[in-house]
């Protein structure tokens, strides 16, 4: 009987740790939505501020002159090639989705959290779903 009731309350034991290791990770899951949406609007206003000009709303840019961002094989492939030509700039030669492009895109000083902001805004607009939640410690090891 004594090992019934210690197998019993090992049970109860181990399934009440499972549930609450449960619990933790839908919070840790839900405030990781939670931030990715805040960051999403904060960069759409970033982007709306610096990028828009040349990329264009609809995120599609000017053919041979400005390189795409909505559905772009560069962007999805160089997440962080991409991420350090918003924050340093970019210089040369690059193909997205079979053009070549070869201009000139100045830094724009911005901050690791905008840079990450405006990162997570492109990586979820337009056709793009890039699952790649960039914070600014990500920006700031690159």
């Amino acid at each position: 009987m004594k090992n019934y009731i210690l197998i019993i309350s090992l049970l109860l034991s181990l399934t009440s740790c499972d549930s609450k290791q449960k619990k933790q990770n839908y919070i840790s899951e839900n405030q990781d939505q939670s931030s990715l949406k805040e960051s999403i609007t904060r960069g759409s206003v970033i982007y709306d501020d610096f990028c828009v000009s040349c990329h264009l709303p609809n995120g599609k840019g000017v053919t041979k002159v400005f390189p795409p961002l909505a559905n772009s094989d560069f962007l999805k492939d160089n997440q962080a090639k991409s991420i350090k030509a918003i924050k340093y700039g970019l210089t040369g030669e690059i193909v997205v989705n079979g053009i070549t492009y070869n201009g000139n895109m100045t830094a724009l000083g911005l901050s690791d959290k905008e840079v990450a902001d405006v990162t997570n805004f492109i990586n979820n607009s337009w056709e793009n779903k890039i699952d790649n939640f960039v914070t600014p410690e990500k920006v700031s090891k690159l």
